[in-house]
């Protein structure tokens, strides 16, 4: 498979919105889902971070992550953002070929 879930930990929901939205419009994701309402626990300068986040989960494919990961680094308030990337190992056959179809070239 060549799809893939990219999963994005944004500051607040319009950040997640803003950042899905044009990355959805640049084509470099079929689809952007934005779950507001998480809370992280993490190390960050030395100590055990507490923050309320919000994950924006990404479908798109293997071949753009590269661009995809670039861009949301360009538009994420974060020094350094979560972007991480997840092979589609199986699904709905015309939803994986409705995700290359909106992910390729216009």
């Amino acid at each position: 498979m060549t799809e893939i879930f990219v999963y994005v930990t944004a500051g607040n929901e319009a950040e997640a919105l803003r950042i899905g939205r044009a990355i959805v419009e640049e084509r470099l994701a079929a689809c952007a889902n934005v779950i507001p309402g998480m809370r992280s626990l993490y190390w960050w300068e030395g100590r055990i971070q507490e923050a309320a986040e919000t994950v924006l989960i990404l479908k798109s494919r293997a071949a753009l992550l590269d661009a995809l990961a670039r861009r949301i680094q360009e538009l994420h308030s974060y020094e350094l953002p979560c972007v991480v990337a997840l092979p589609i190992a199986g699904g709905n056959p015309a939803y994986l070929d409705w995700i290359r179809a909106e992910c390729a070239p216009r």
